[in-house]
């Protein structure tokens, strides 16, 4: 299965550059979705395999601080991807007409870079509030996976303050681009509920099914 997701994400890439059709602020946006979805795959199976062969089923600390930044960053920039995707296609189908000037270039590319360095620097600070923390072991994680909440409550000191401030952190991140999301799609379909042609709403929710 993980070879399936590495090999199916790259071969969208692949189409995409490939089909110069596909040189749209849409494909452009999947093309970063599926970067994504290969590294944060590559980020948690490839440790989880190893545990499988392995006797003793533990994550050193460094080991487990890479993990954790690289998941919780990636999973971050997937949220904030999502809710672009959505505007983009907010804005293809609400004001179809100013779609290229609206979604030109430069935008796409500010779009983008925001979603990286939001979910980069969350996890960012997730991690090393986690990892400041007194931890109760120093040789090994008795996990196959590190998880932020799991390895908090590791730590040799009350930890109910940092479990708080990283729920709060997470439920921000995960609510913000959610909410995004259902506004852009309640703003979709009541403009396609407004279009009286049968052929016209087909067209529109063919746009948005494409995402």
């Amino acid at each position: 299965m993980y070879l399936v997701t590495v090999l199916g994400n790259f071969l969208i890439v692949l189409l995409i550059r490939l089909d110069s059709r596909l040189h749209t602020p849409m494909y452009f946006f999947l093309t970063n979705l599926s970067i994504v979805d290969v590294s944060y795959a590559t980020s948690i199976i490839p440790q989880m395999l190893v545990h499988f062969l392995a006797e003793r089923k533990g994550i050193p600390p460094v080991n487990c601080a890479a993990q954790l930044f690289f998941s919780l960053g990636l999973g971050g920039i997937e949220f904030v991807l999502l809710a672009v995707m959505a505007y983009d296609r907010y804005v293809a189908v609400c004001d179809p007409l100013r779609y290229s000037v609206v979604m030109h270039g430069g935008l796409c590319a500010r779009l983008a870079v925001t979603s990286w360095v939001s979910g980069s620097v969350n996890s960012l600070l997730q991690t090393t509030i986690t990892f400041q923390l007194p931890m109760c072991t120093n040789k090994y994680i008795d996990h196959i996976s590190c998880e932020v909440l799991a390895v908090v409550r590791l730590a040799c000191v009350d930890t109910s303050s940092n479990e708080v401030a990283i729920v709060v952190s997470s439920i921000v991140l995960l609510m913000t681009p959610f909410c995004l999301v259902l506004l852009s799609y309640i703003k979709i379909i009541s403009t396609i509920l407004k279009i009286r042609s049968t052929e016209g709403r087909e067209k529109a929710f063919h746009t948005c099914a494409s995402t």
